[in-house]
């Protein structure tokens, strides 16, 4: 089944990548995008097969993403949202939530979202905060409890995909105690949920990462886990989801800038030139070396999720592919000419798209700086003045 989501996103990426300068140009959602998303079934993809998904593993994952970013790159990042919630949510096994002390209600909550991913809902991540980024530990909406469930308040920024979700991962501390940090899944209907359209970046701008603004009250179930705190320690558990889920997108994205660029020399009868095809081979060296890094760290993360090593690769990673994914974008803009910078030809857009990789949590500086404590000898997680999370 997974072979089939694979070639769903080779089948769709077209698509995307035809409707990708519209988009970008207005500054909308790809609605069309998810409509296809939804009819191939890849809002399943890591749900486990017994709750009507696909049951991927996160190397299955991490090649259907990077599928999709050569189509469109910030359609493949709002799916890496949902599948970060719907990978996080189905790799709480028995003996995770035993350790956890993860009751069996919140269990049966946690199916009940999974199995409506499988039958085409999706998610947002409503993480990060104006002076916070994502940080957990700094976050300022709070929670706290009413009766029959919890009220949260606060504003989020960066939500991809806010407006058009079914529901949304909302990070948020206790009012009570502000260092217990609690995620909840609410839900798009109802009041106390409101968008301001403030998205019109330089990159990713058909994400639609809008704020959101919440004052809402969810049901008890919808606290994740069914025990306050356990946000923190998701994170310690699982980086890849918010780390290396990216690293995928931005492989597919440079390979498309490698693509286009091959598309406009030979349009242009400038293969000839020995600086293109230099500029090409390194660009394709590159790109094959980031991906190979993405899915070692996908195959580590399968084997031995939460591993000391399994994670130094989860960096590795991210750091590689946001990286190579400016430098080579860059470079093939150069390669292709001026003509290449103009508004509405492919290697602007991806130009500017590939740029974002080093941006998103965790930065490359972030990455760089966590591979040098550890390859110090240190504790990159606790060896740091400010909290990594």
């Amino acid at each position: 089944m997974t072979q089939q989501a694979l070639e769903a996103a080779r089948r769709l990426a077209p698509r995307f990548a035809a409707r990708a300068a519209g988009h970008d140009r207005d500054g909308t959602f790809p609605v069309a995008d998810f409509a296809d998303l939804r009819e191939a079934g890849l809002f399943g993809l890591m749900v486990p097969v017994e709750l009507g998904g696909s049951g991927a593993t996160f190397a299955e994952y991490a090649a259907v993403a990077a599928e999709l970013a050569r189509g469109n790159g910030a359609t493949a990042l709002v799916f890496n949202m949902h599948a970060s919630v719907t990978g996080a949510l189905g790799a709480v096994d028995e003996d995770l939530a035993e350790a956890l002390g993860v009751p069996d209600e919140a269990l049966a909550a946690r199916d009940a979202l999974l199995r409506a991913a499988a039958e085409g809902a999706w998610y947002a991540v409503a993480m990060s905060e104006r002076g916070a980024g994502a940080r957990l530990s700094q976050l300022s909406t709070e929670y706290q409890p009413v009766d029959g469930g919890w009220q949260l308040k606060g504003s989020k920024t960066f939500c991809s995909g806010a407006g058009h979700a079914d529901g949304y991962l909302v990070a948020a501390r206790s009012a009570a105690d502000p260092s217990v940090v609690s995620q909840f899944l609410v839900p798009a209907t109802g009041d106390g949920l409101r968008v301001e359209p403030t998205w019109d970046s330089m990159g990713m701008r058909a994400t639609s990462s809008h704020d959101l603004h919440l004052d809402v009250t969810v049901p008890a179930d919808r606290l994740l886990g069914g025990v306050e705190g356990l946000a923190l320690v998701i994170a310690q558990l699982m980086p890849h989801w918010l780390v290396a889920s990216y690293a995928a997108v931005y492989t597919g994205v440079a390979r498309a800038a490698v693509e286009a660029a091959a598309a406009h020399l030979n349009a242009r009868d400038l293969a000839g030139l020995p600086a293109v095809r230099a500029r090409l081979g390194r660009a394709d060296a590159a790109v094959a070396a980031a991906s190979l890094a993405v899915a070692e760290a996908a195959r580590r993360v399968d084997e031995a999720p939460g591993d000391a090593e399994t994670n130094r690769w989860v960096w590795r990673a991210k750091l590689l592919a946001g990286t190579t994914a400016a430098e080579v974008a860059a470079s093939m803009v150069e390669a292709a000419g001026t003509s290449a910078t103009r508004r509405g030809h492919p290697l602007e857009r991806l130009y500017r798209d590939a740029r974002c990789g080093s941006l998103h949590p965790a930065t490359s500086d972030v990455c760089a700086d966590w591979l040098g404590i550890a390859a110090l000898g240190g504790d990159p997680d606790r060896d740091t003045a400010t909290p990594r999370w």
